[in-house]
């Protein structure tokens, strides 16, 4: 098992004993498992990662295709966008979601607002300026 698919299963294992809470660099911050089909493989995958959630729609949290700062997008966000579709575990709760990809000027308000909360974001849009914009994707309760 890689580094990265071993690190991705202890976080997720840690998150489902614990009603959605993980230590490390998580600890504190709010964390979604995001579920999602390869769009080549056909394969199921399990992905963790932050999320911001909607000012005032709880059917909605937003993601970021940061893959910490790394200058191509995660295969997770390429799935997703091919399927449209995928499904969320937040808390204890899992559902089923449709994809959105923001743009423009709502992407950028969604993204600066993480940066904000998560100055890590910066980090990573300054890393990768001129090389990507860091897509935010919608996840909207299906």
């Amino acid at each position: 098992m890689s580094e990265a698919l071993d690190w991705n299963a202890k976080n997720i294992a840690e998150f489902r004993a614990n009603e959605g809470r993980v230590g490390g660099v998580f600890e504190g911050a709010p964390l979604v498992l995001v579920h999602h089909r390869g769009r080549k493989s056909g394969q199921d995958h399990v992905s963790p990662m932050m999320y911001l959630p909607h000012d005032t729609d709880p059917d909605v949290v937003y993601v970021f295709a940061s893959k910490g700062g790394a200058p191509t997008n995660p295969d997770w966000y390429r799935n997703l966008i091919a399927a449209g579709e995928g499904a969320v575990e937040r808390g204890t709760e899992t559902y089923r979601v449709t994809v959105r990809e923001l743009v423009d000027a709502e992407r950028d308000r969604i993204y600066a607002e993480q940066a904000r909360r998560y100055p890590g974001f910066a980090e990573y849009a300054r890393q990768t300026a001129g090389v990507r914009v860091l897509p935010v994707l919608e996840l909207r309760r299906a």
